[in-house]
């Protein structure tokens, strides 16, 4: 028994998204422990008659701070794909919002990975005979091998 899918209903739909491996509670620690340092260090350079170090110090926090600001700002970003009979649609969602959709036919695309012996995937392309697009640039390589796994099973279930 097979069950009938509408030729524009997805067959398989996934979000990629950046992985951070530290937790926003884990941040706070993090900059809890930093700033404490910063301070402790600092003012044993200002009791020493040191006193610009106190300053930089304060600058040396300020930095790791945006640093981290600016990682998880850019963790906004994420990649929608979606498989239907008719269709393989990749949209890519900037950190800031923007969006950019590429729509591949079904028939004549073809999904390719670039492979190291040592790492796995490096790399994931929907190709056909006037495109190329790589996509899941961010996720690391455990997580492109089971979507690479997922994804071209879905690919397959679509053209039968």
């Amino acid at each position: 028994m097979s069950i009938n899918v509408p030729e524009t209903e997805p067959v398989f739909a996934a979000r990629l998204t950046p992985y951070r491996s530290l937790s926003l509670d884990g941040f706070h620690v993090l900059m809890a422990c930093v700033g404490t340092i910063c301070l402790v260090v600092g003012t044993v350079f200002f009791l020493a008659g040191l006193w610009p170090m106190l300053g930089f110090m304060g600058l040396d926090f300020l930095m790791i701070y945006l640093a981290f600001k600016l990682n998880y700002r850019s963790a906004s970003a994420y990649e929608d794909v979606e498989v239907s009979r008719q269709n393989i649609l990749v949209r890519k969602v900037a950190a800031n919002g923007r969006s950019r959709e590429h729509l591949f036919p079904q028939f004549g695309t073809r999904f390719e990975v670039d492979r190291h012996d040592e790492i796995g995937i490096t790399a994931m392309h929907l190709t056909n005979r006037s495109r190329r697009l790589e996509f899941g640039t961010f996720l690391n390589p455990a997580d492109r091998e089971s979507f690479a796994f997922a994804f071209s099973g879905a690919m397959s279930r679509a053209k039968q």
